[in-house]
């Protein structure tokens, strides 16, 4: 559909889109609700989007696109694999916050709605369609991105990627069970630290299943 980043109406679209979405969840949200908000109409909304699936496909993609860009800069003065490795864990799994260079998204707003959402985007009878479609293209090249960092560190360990999807959803899945099932995870929602403790969790798990020598 037309690309909403080319017209103002657009980027408005995606900025109240995220708003809405975090305050009323995937399932309260309606393109009804949202062209009142921007005072549109819905058939302007369905220029860009042919339905609220493929937005919220769009809006999480552009956050994996956002965290690929974080460790891309974040990393590139780095030469220990080890130490890149490090940073990306620590930008995947830490609390996000407003990032000044983007005004048009609200990154804590868009953290929240891929903790609770984001499973929303692939468990769906279409997803070998959207697949071939390309929608999951900023997941995929963020979590070949990073393990190829492992691969770099231990050429010998044999699950590089299955490793590192796990870790990417395993971020969102602890905070969300932290905050929800708490049974579920050691994390405590009620600790200032629970993203820190995150980190250290998900750390560990990675550094002990590959070889740093």
């Amino acid at each position: 559909m037309k690309d909403p980043q080319e017209t103002e109406l657009g980027k408005k679209i995606i900025k109240e889109s995220v708003t809405m979405i975090d305050e009323l969840g995937f399932e309260g949200f309606t393109f009804k609700k949202l062209a009142a908000k921007i005072d549109s109409t819905e058939a302007s909304i369905y220029r860009y989007f042919e339905n609220k699936h493929r937005l919220l496909v769009y809006v999480i993609a552009w956050y994996w696109n956002w965290l690929e860009y974080k460790i891309d800069f974040g990393t590139h003065n780095i030469e220990n694999p080890v130490d890149r490795l490090k940073v990306a864990l620590k930008i995947i799994t830490e609390k996000k916050e407003p990032d000044p260079l983007f005004p048009q998204v609200m990154e804590d707003a868009l953290h929240r709605i891929v903790i609770s959402e984001s499973n929303k985007t692939f468990l769906t009878k279409t997803v070998d369609e959207d697949n071939r479609d390309g929608l999951f293209r900023g997941f995929k090249s963020l979590c070949e991105k990073v393990a190829s960092i492992v691969t770099e560190i231990d050429a010998s360990f044999k699950y590089p990627h299955s490793l590192i999807s796990t870790v990417m959803q395993a971020a969102h899945q602890q905070v969300f069970y932290a905050e929800h099932i708490p049974t579920l995870t050691d994390l405590n929602q009620e600790e200032m630290n629970i993203y820190q403790k995150n980190e250290d969790f998900l750390q560990n798990v990675v550094f002990n299943c590959i070889k740093t020598s």
